[in-house]
């Protein structure tokens, strides 16, 4: 089951990552105290949620400027966590995310749309563990004085980007597909 929930942490981590960028929110800084990435898989039909404790966002956002915009992603794979001691020493694992050879998970923003009010649509890369495919990620946009919270989720196949290897590989034991969640706080956007 520890392999399960790392699997889980895992294609979080890939989640949290094109979430993060996802968010269109621009030009400031991050609050990470503020911030979560969080991802959900099923082990044997039973929903895990772990999340991130370190991540990082560059993001260049202006909603006039939708073009121009970028988003960055970098998720330290090594701070994936389950909340179970046996299994948190087992994500950073060659079966898993490999840490030690892959020590990041990126998102870079290939393309941002709205799509509504408050709503956008972010395109990009996501690499993790020397996989990159391409996600997009819904976000929506709420600002409550200097701060804009950007939310959001999608789903990913943690199988495409090799984490929970061999005989992890087996999708009756943990799911293929992990929901990444996402909350990322920015100072500095201006108004939607």
């Amino acid at each position: 089951m520890k392999f399960s929930s790392t699997t889980f942490a895992g294609l979080a981590l890939a989640s949290a990552a094109v979430l993060a960028g996802a968010p269109a929110f621009a030009q400031q800084k991050l609050v990470p105290e503020q911030s979560e990435i969080a991802f959900v898989s099923k082990q044997m039909g039973v929903p895990v949620e772990g999340k991130f404790r370190k991540f990082d966002a560059q993001v260049a956002f202006d909603p006039a400027k939708l073009a121009t915009s970028k988003v960055t992603i970098t998720v330290d794979t090594g701070s994936a966590t389950l909340g179970v001691k046996e299994t948190d020493a087992e994500l950073p694992k060659p079966t898993w995310f490999n840490v030690r050879k892959f020590p990041q998970a990126t998102f870079q923003s290939t393309a941002i749309k709205s799509t509504g009010p408050g709503k956008f649509e972010v395109a990009g890369k996501l690499s993790v563990k020397g996989a990159t495919q391409d996600v997009v990620a819904p976000v929506t946009l709420t600002q409550t004085g200097a701060t804009t919270l950007a939310t959001g989720s999608f789903a990913i196949k943690r199988l495409a980007f090799k984490i929970g290897e061999n005989e992890w590989a087996d999708t009756s034991m943990v799911a293929d597909e992990v929901q990444v969640k996402f909350k990322l706080a920015l100072t500095g956007v201006g108004k939607l």
